[in-house]
């Protein structure tokens, strides 16, 4: 198949805006986490999240853009100028427009939306809901406005697998690019479900820290004391290319996309398989589809929520995977500076992994200060370690049990 690159990443996050800005926050170990602002919390028990404070939608969009999209859209379209603009497509993509696609997943979309629309219908009636309603709503909303504004023609469309959807997105880019359906593809996730409806329906469902008195250590990801995940919002887009036309045109290659595996547990609606079988075969997948073997992976960026059942599983799966290499290889997760960012999550992830070969350093896992006897792998605690990397593995896990696994790997 068709060799597949990065050459370009724009990122929207709780630890920052911009490759540069994000990057500097996982240097720092920074946490996104703070008291929830977006709406006075009232009963809820949840009363923190991962805001993306930074990120002002006017400061990357006209007013026109803003009122006819949802908050998802505004960090998907940020996202994708800094990528494109990074990749050089300035004007347009290098290729036949027809040529270009735009995966974005997204776990909910325009969630935002939905709760602000039904609390019009409900206070006003009909005349008070917006005709923009359906639009601002519908997941395919990022893919289809990031087409409109960098005149992408090829396939566009939206996977929608829970946590997962950011990965799905990226790794049926790089299928689509693979088998010579499209030259070149903007693929990733964004994700803004920072909202009444969605905190209190996750608060019920007891996947949500509570640990309000302390935001920015709330999310522990492997440590014994984790009690659930913190919500948090953004998006990240990457540019991936045929590199020989990246090459022709003399674009700067930061990573290869050099495997993607997926799967499905098949086991519950949103607990984990309790073997890992499912997320095991989406590692394996990934590591038969990038022609390569456990001890050649040099790091794996977890999924690692900081919720009970999905780390202590994610560790079973890893050893499943790599078995006496298991110990040996660092994993962390990013998710204890971002708080878990649903259907973008994997796309983040993604593009930390590729900062990461670039820099060659790995992340930390921060406020992992009590590790879990059954999470007893190696999570780089505390602070980022420079070690030499080639290949980094990026998972993402999904309610449904959805699996994606994507390789990246240096030029």
């Amino acid at each position: 198949m068709t060799e597949v690159v990065v050459t370009g990443i724009g990122l929207v996050t709780p630890i920052g805006v911009g490759t540069d800005a994000v990057w500097a926050s996982v240097l720092e170990g920074r946490s996104g986490g703070g008291p929830l602002t977006t709406f006075d919390p009232g009963e809820l028990p949840v009363r923190i999240a991962c805001e993306a404070r930074d990120f002002r939608a006017e400061d990357h969009l006209s007013r026109r853009e803003i009122s006819r999209t949802d908050r998802f859209t505004h960090m998907a379209l940020a996202a994708a100028r800094e990528a494109v603009t990074g990749a050089g497509w300035e004007d347009g993509p290098p290729c036949e427009p027809e040529r270009a696609a735009a995966i974005v997943g997204t776990g909910i979309g325009g969630m935002r939306t939905l709760d602000e629309e039904m609390r019009a219908l409900l206070d006003g009636g009909v005349r008070r809901v917006s005709p923009f309603t359906v639009p601002k709503m519908m997941p395919n909303g990022g893919a289809a406005a990031i087409c409109m504004v960098h005149g992408l023609r090829g396939p566009a469309f939206a996977p929608a697998s829970a946590c997962a959807s950011g990965a799905h997105a990226i790794g049926e880019a790089c299928r689509l690019i693979g088998y010579g359906a499209a030259d070149v593809a903007v693929a990733g996730g964004s994700e803004s479900a920072i909202t009444p409806l969605a905190m209190a329906a996750f608060s019920r469902m007891g996947a949500l820290s509570t640990r309000n008195d302390d935001p920015q250590g709330a999310s522990r990801p492997f440590d014994a004391n984790r009690d659930g995940f913190v919500m948090g919002e953004g998006a990240a887009l990457l540019v991936l290319e045929r590199r020989d036309l990246a090459e022709a045109r003399g674009a700067e290659v930061l990573a290869r996309v050099a495997g993607y595996g997926a799967s499905c547990d098949a086991h519950h609606v949103t607990q984990p398989d309790p073997e890992g079988h499912g997320a095991a075969v989406a590692m394996q997948a990934a590591l038969a589809d990038a022609g390569l073997q456990p001890g050649d992976v040099d790091h794996i960026n977890a999924h690692g929520t900081s919720t009970p059942y999905n780390d202590r599983i994610e560790t079973v799966a890893i050893k499943k995977v790599f078995g006496n290499e298991a110990k040996r290889i660092p994993v962390s997760s990013t998710k204890s500076q971002t708080g878990h960012l649903l259907g973008a999550a994997g796309a983040v992830e993604a593009g930390i992994s590729v900062l990461a070969l670039r820099h060659q350093t790995i992340p930390a896992t921060i406020n992992l200060t009590e590790p879990d006897p059954e999470c007893d792998l190696d999570y780089v605690p505390g602070r980022p370690r420079a070690e030499r990397l080639r290949t980094v593995m990026s998972n993402s896990f999904g309610f449904g049990g959805q699996n994606a696994c994507l390789i990246f790997a240096l030029p």
